[in-house]
This record gives C-alpha cells, structure tokens and sequence, in this order.
C-alpha cells in the first residue's frame, strides 16, 4: 500500500503519462490523433485501478470509486475506439493544420498528449482521496454520490447512442439533432458526464480532505463549456449546419436540459 497521498497521486500521473506518450508515438505514424480521445478515457480507467489497488484506505470505498470511474471511462474509451480508422476527427485536423502552419506540428502534438496525461490527472484528484477513506461501510454521501452516478451515467450513454443513430442515417445529413435528450439541451452528453464528475466528488466529501475533490467537477465544467467541449463543436457546428444550427440555438438550452423555446429567428 501506499502511504502518502502524493506519492498515489504521482503514480497515476506518470501511467497516465506513459500510455498518451506510446499513443503520441503511433500518432507520429498513422498521422491520426483520434485516438488521444480514447487514451484520455483508458488513462484515467488505469488511474482508478491503481488507486484501488494501492490506496490504504477500505476496500468498499476503493471498489466502489474502481467500478463507476472504470465503467464511464471505459465505455468512453469504447466509444471513440468505434471511430478509429474512419479518418481523423475533424477538431484534431484543424489543429493540425494550424501547427503545421507555424512549422510545430509534432512538438506540440507531444505537448498536447502529455498535457492530456496532466488532465487527467487533475480530475483523478477525487480518486485519490477515496482510496485513503478507512472508514468502515459507505457514508450517506457516497450512497448519495452512487445514486447520481447511476442517474447520470446512463442518460450520457443513451444521449450518445442517440446522436449516434442520427448521424448514421444519410437522411440527416445537414440537419441538426433535436430529438430525445437532443430535444432539451444541445449538449445533454456533456451535462451528463459532467453530473457522473460531480458524483465523484460527493463520494470524496466523506474522505479525509475531501473537498479539495470539488477542484474536479470545477475543472471538467471549464473545459466542457470554454475549451475542449461546447465552444469547438459549436463552432463547428454552425460551419457545417449554419441557419440550421442558429435555429437549434435560439431553441434549445446549451448544457443544462430545460423545454425549448419558440425561435425568434
């Protein structure tokens, strides 16, 4: 067992770091980052397994963070494996595009990659802090943070699986999502998987420091709403869907589910 939170702490960091390093490697020869996607998702699956399998604290609080992080993640990291080998996500080819315009591509690349090891590292945080919890049973927050877990987890999938079908069918080429899920939020996926960060993080609370677990969902919000998440695809978006998709933004709320409203347009 390890003793030391930091010390857990690093070890995740540097697996996370190894497996997006022998990703950035095959990048480097297949010239297609999609796979960094998956890598995120399969690094913090490993992040959870090694905290459950070092941590000191008790064993139901280790397995519990083990199943629903190793769960979500892993079906992520299913999810975006189904898109390899069908060209490069079209987010990854514009930044490529760009850093090849500065004459930086794979430096930064690397940079990207590792700088994914870091994130995921940062929201393994919660994790962490539920390995050293040696109390004996589950705290009504954890039985609180399970149940959000199982709320959320599966609405992300069944948003997932329904934009999914939609875009499989050539019918809707052009067209925007707005059914199911899609019908109350332009992004119910990503208000999902950021509830199942949020679950993480209650479970946390009943561990010593705890709270410094809250710096997660924080942190997974951000990124959603300003860097990796809503920002990019809306914009590309209305690239590819334009009044269309103008439409389906005076209409519908951009995260958090609510009734749509009668376009102004």
């Amino acid at each position: 067992m390890i003793e030391h939170r930091w010390q857990l702490w690093l070890l995740g960091w540097a697996a996370a770091a190894l497996l997006l390093g022998g990703l950035y490697l095959v990048q480097r020869r297949t010239r297609d980052a999609t796979a960094v996607d998956a890598g995120w998702a399969g690094s913090l699956v490993l992040i959870a397994a090694l905290v459950a399998t070092f941590g000191p604290g008790e064993l139901e609080h280790r397995l519990l963070i083990l199943a629903l992080a190793g769960l979500e993640n892993l079906r992520i990291a299913s999810l975006v494996r189904g898109r390899l080998g069908k060209g490069e996500d079209t987010r990854y080819q514009e930044l490529r595009r760009r850093w090849q315009e500065r004459g930086r591509e794979q430096p930064t690349f690397a940079i990207f990659y590792q700088a994914q090891a870091l994130v995921a590292a940062m929201l393994a945080i919660p994790f962490v802090l539920i390995a050293f919890n040696r109390d004996d049973g589950l705290a009504p927050i954890e039985w609180i943070g399970a149940g959000l877990w199982l709320l959320a987890a599966p609405l992300e999938a069944v948003a997932d699986r329904q934009l999914r079908s939609f875009k499989a069918d050539e019918s809707n080429k052009g067209r925007t999502m707005r059914e199911g899920l899609w019908r109350y939020s332009r992004h119910p996926n990503y208000f999902f998987q950021w509830l199942t960060w949020v679950a993480y993080a209650l479970i946390a609370l009943a561990a010593p420091w705890g709270f410094i677990g809250l710096v997660a969902p924080a942190f997974i919000l951000y990124l959603i709403l300003f860097v990796t998440g809503v920002k990019p695809a809306e914009e590309q978006a209305l690239k590819s869907r334009g009044d269309d998709f103008r439409r389906y933004q005076s209409e519908t709320s951009v995260f958090i589910p609510w009734f749509p409203r009668s376009s102004t347009a």
